[in-house]
C-alpha cells in the first residue's frame, strides 16, 4: 500500500480515495493531484516514489515532473495575454511577426491557425536530432522551411512536437525574450508556481522526478478517448512510417531522452515543460479567477477565446474527431475533462490540467509513469470522476 500524503476538505474525499485507488489497481508508480475551488485549493496529494524507473527517494511535497503536451496550455496562455494586451493579433498573418515564415506557400497561416492545430505543419521533411530540437535555432528554422501538409486554415490536424517551435519562436519574435523566460517572469513568478518551460539544471537534482513508460495493470478500468486498444485505423496510422500521425510525433528522431538534463533545461513549449501539480492546478484556476489576492490572468473575453471551439472533427494527425479552441483541447470522447466548458490540455502517457469556469474548479494531475494513452489516462479519468462526484454530493 502506498502512503498517500497531503489533504483534502470536507466533501473531496472521493479525489483521496481514487487516487489511493490508482496505485491500487491502476499501475501508479509516482504522482500527484491538485484541485483548486473559486481560487481556493481543495485537495492536494501526492504519493509513490520520485523515479518511474527505480530509486527509493519518495515523491515529496514540490516534486516536479515532465509533463509532456500539458505544457501546451500554459504557451497557450502567452499568446492569449500576449493579444490581450495588445501587442499581438490572432488574424494576423504569422509572417507579420516572423518574415521567414512566409516560405513555402505560409503567407496565409495565421496567428490563430498555429494555436488551433491549422496551420498544416505538424511534420518536417526532415526530422530534427534531439541535439538540434533543442538548439533554440535548427526548430524555428525547420518549420519556417516546411511546407503545408494541407492548405493552412482549411483542416486541423495534432501539432504535437513543432507546436514546440511555432509558438516559441512567435513569442519570441513578438516580445525578444524566450518563452520559458516570459513564463517565468509574467505568470510563474507573480503566481509563485513550481512550473518551467525551460528547468535550469541546478535545480533538476533537488526537484525533478524521472519519467518512464509502463504498461498498465491487465485488469486495469478502461477509460474514454485514445487509449491502450484503439481502433483499427488508429493503430493503422501509428504502425505506418509514412502517415502523418507517425511523422507529426517523430518530428524529433530518434526520440529524446526527457531525462537527459539538458532536454529537460531546454523550453520546449509543446512537451517539456516540468510542474508540479498544485502548480498546474493553480495556474488554470488564475486564468478563470483571482488567487490569493493575485488579479486573475484572462479577461473575460480571452476565457471566451480560449475556449471557442476552432477546431473539431476529424483530426489528420490523431485520427479520431478531435475539439479545439485557441490553443486548447475542449471536452467531448477523444480528450474527457469535467463538463462542456471545461479547457485544458493532456499530456500524452498520463498528466492533464484544466479549469472549469462554470464550476469555478480547476485540476491538474501529475505522473512519473507514462502508460500508452494520448488523451485520456485511466487514473487521470478516474480522479476527474472522484472530483465529479464531489461537486454533486
Amino acid at each position: 500500500m502506498v502512503d498517500v500524503q497531503g489533504t483534502v476538505t470536507d466533501g473531496f474525499e472521493p479525489v483521496r480515495d481514487a487516487f489511493a485507488e490508482n496505485f491500487a489497481r491502476r499501475g501508479e508508480r509516482g504522482a500527484a493531484v491538485a484541485v483548486y475551488r473559486d481560487g481556493r485549493k481543495v485537495a492536494d496529494l501526492w504519493g509513490g516514489a520520485r523515479d518511474a524507473d527505480g530509486g527509493e527517494e519518495p515523491w515529496r511535497r514540490g516534486t516536479a515532473q515532465i509533463v509532456r503536451s500539458a505544457t501546451k496550455g500554459v504557451a497557450a496562455a502567452v499568446l492569449l495575454l500576449l493579444h490581450q494586451r495588445g501587442q499581438v493579433d490572432l488574424d494576423a498573418p504569422v509572417g507579420t511577426y516572423w518574415p521567414e515564415f512566409k516560405a513555402a506557400g505560409k503567407e496565409r497561416v495565421l496567428v490563430r491557425h498555429l494555436l488551433s492545430h491549422r496551420a498544416g505543419l505538424p511534420a518536417l521533411d526532415a526530422p530534427l536530432t534531439p541535439a538540434q530540437a533543442i538548439d533554440g535555432a535548427s526548430g524555428p528554422a525547420a518549420v519556417a522551411a516546411q511546407a503545408p501538409a494541407w492548405e493552412p486554415g482549411t483542416a486541423h490536424g495534432y501539432h504535437a512536437q513543432t507546436y514546440s517551435w511555432l509558438i516559441g519562436e512567435l513569442v519570441e519574435r513578438i516580445t525578444g525574450r524566450p518563452i520559458g523566460r516570459w513564463v517565468a517572469q509574467e505568470i510563474a513568478g507573480p503566481l509563485g508556481l513550481d512550473l518551467w518551460i525551460g528547468m535550469p539544471e541546478a535545480e533538476q537534482a533537488a526537484r525533478a522526478g524521472r519519467i518512464a513508460d509502463i504498461e498498465p495493470p491487465a485488469a486495469a478500468a478502461p477509460a474514454a478517448g485514445l487509449r491502450v486498444r484503439p481502433k483499427q485505423s488508429v493503430t493503422d496510422a501509428y504502425g505506418d512510417p509514412e502517415s502523418l500521425t507517425r511523422r507529426a510525433f517523430a518530428a524529433i528522431s530518434p526520440a529524446a531522452d526527457e531525462n537527459d538534463p539538458a532536454y529537460r533545461a531546454a523550453e520546449l513549449p509543446a512537451s517539456a515543460g516540468i510542474a508540479t501539480a498544485d502548480a498546474l492546478a493553480r495556474f488554470y484556476a488564475s486564468l478563470i479567477g483571482d488567487v490569493d489576492g493575485v488579479r486573475r490572468l484572462f479577461a473575460p473575453a480571452t476565457l471566451t477565446l480560449a475556449r471557442t471551439e476552432e477546431s473539431a472533427g476529424p483530426d489528420k494527425v490523431l485520427v479520431v474527431n478531435t475539439r479545439f479552441g485557441l490553443g486548447y483541447m475542449l471536452h467531448g470522447p477523444a480528450s474527457p475533462l469535467l463538463a462542456p466548458g471545461s479547457f485544458g490540455h493532456p499530456g500524452r502517457g498520463g498528466s492533464l490540467a484544466f479549469a472549469d469556469p462554470e464550476s469555478g474548479l480547476s485540476f491538474a494531475y501529475v505522473t512519473n509513469g507514462m502508460q500508452k494513452n494520448v488523451t485520456a489516462d485511466p487514473r487521470a479519468q478516474a480522479l476527474v470522476r472522484a472530483v465529479s462526484r464531489a461537486l454533486s454530493a
